[in-house]
This record gives structure tokens, sequence and C-alpha cells, in this order.
């Protein structure tokens, strides 16, 4: 039976998502967070400067933007943001979520979830944002130079465990991704307690993020999973991690 990768049979759309386990944030606190990334995320680039709140529940309510990003604002946000069950009461330790798009339209536009204070057994925080697949600024956020600075963004500013700028398609292509492991993608960053980045073979780069953790960067060209040798590349990749106990479940 042959390994290789079948290339999808639309175009590889991206995103990138940063994720962490349970821990208690007040509305203030999340907002300070958001605050912090948003402004980190408009300097990436200006088609990721522009972003309004989506109206909870969806789709009811006035456009309210969130840029330039005000604490104020925010804060108010996360304080409706409150999660829930279905038909039911807030429920404070499922956390708070505030979620945006930007001002691009059809395909050429991006989304945005920042989930944060969910401190419940088991549960975990994300920051996700979901990228045009589409388009001019298709073409020139999903690149190496702007989703490195994306991802690092998203270290600096939730402090999560993990990082990853990646296509559905590669997610979608390791059976052993789901969603309790810790995801390899195209630009990966990992918190330094997780552990010691090994050496890892060329032409994948290792950056410091301050003193937080470090950034893989697989690829200086796109990864894609109609490439054959990024696969092996990466599949590689993730056994070296593996060995050095970096892969493990960031969530018990």
């Amino acid at each position: 039976m042959s390994t290789q990768p079948t290339p999808p049979e639309y175009p590889e759309t991206y995103y990138a998502g940063a994720y962490w386990g349970p821990r208690q944030e007040s509305a203030e606190e999340c907002a300070r967070r958001a605050v912090a990334f948003l402004e980190m995320l408009a300097a990436c680039d200006p088609f990721l400067s522009h972003w309004n709140k989506i109206p909870k529940p969806r789709g009811r309510g006035r456009k309210t933007p969130l840029m330039p990003p005000e604490l104020s604002t925010l804060t108010e946000a996360y304080r409706r943001g409150v999660n829930r069950e279905p038909g039911g009461p807030p429920v404070e330790s499922l956390g708070l979520t505030v979620s945006a798009y930007n001002d691009g339209t059809g395909q050429d536009r991006a989304t945005l979830s920042m989930n944060c204070g969910s401190y419940a057994n088991g549960m975990s925080n994300a920051c996700v944002l979901s990228l045009p697949s589409e388009g001019e600024n298709a073409e020139r956020v999903i690149a190496t130079s702007v989703l490195s600075e994306v991802v690092r963004a998203m270290a600096l500013a939730w402090e999560p465990d993990w990082a990853v700028a990646m296509s559905h398609a590669y997610r979608d292509l390791d059976g052993r991704q789901d969603r309790s492991d810790m995801w390899l993608g195209w630009v990966t960053y990992i918190a330094r307690h997780r552990g010691t980045v090994p050496p890892l073979p060329a032409p994948v780069r290792i950056e410091p993020v301050e003193d937080r953790g470090t950034l893989i960067v697989l690829t200086p060209e796109r990864f894609t999973v109609a490439n054959p040798e990024h696969v092996v590349l990466a599949k590689r990749v993730r056994e070296l991690l593996s060995r050095a106990d970096i892969m493990r479940p960031a969530v018990s």
C-alpha cells in the first residue's frame, strides 16, 4: 500500500491556534491578554489589523469594532461571553469567549476565537485564528514570515502550552493528532516547561521566544501535504520531539 500523501481535492486551508490547560482568569485578565494579542497581531500584517466582535448569540446585535483594542471594551465583551451549557445558566468554570471577524468577504476573510479563563477539570483554553483561503491576502498572509510572527504573538500574549500554524489537510493526514495530542505544524511553539527541543534536521529553523519557549519552523516555503518531502520531514521531526517527551498530551 502506498504511503505517499494524497493531495487534497481542494486548495489547502490554514489556521493558527494556541492551546493551554485549565487556568482561572477574570474577564479583565482575559481582556488584557486579548489587548496585547490584537496589538501584536495587527503588526503582523495589515489584513490582521481590523476586527469586529461577533455578537452572542451569533448574528444578533450591532457591530462592535475591537480595533484599536481597548481594555474596557474587551473586558465587557468577556463578561458577556461567559460560556454555558445549552439552555442553562452561565458556567464560570467553562471560561469566557470572545469571537471576532475581520473586514474580508467570502473566502478572503479571517475569524478569531479567544477562549480564556476555563478551569474545569480536563478542559482547555484556546485562541484560534482561521485564515483566508483565496485571494491576495491569503497569498501574502499564509507565509513563513507572517505566520511565525502570528504564532509568536500567541505565545507572548496567551502564554499557552503550545501553539501552531498549519493546514487542516495536514492535521487530518496525521491520525495521531487528535484533540488530546500536541499537534506539530508548519510553525510550532513549545513552552519551556514542556522540555528542551532537541537538534532538528535541515531545513528546520529553531528560534527562542524570549524566555517563554521555542519556535520551530519546518520549511521556509509554504508547507503543503501535496509535497511528499514536507510530510516526510514533519514525520521525522515529530519522532524526534516524541523521543524528547515533548509531544505528550497537554491536558490530562
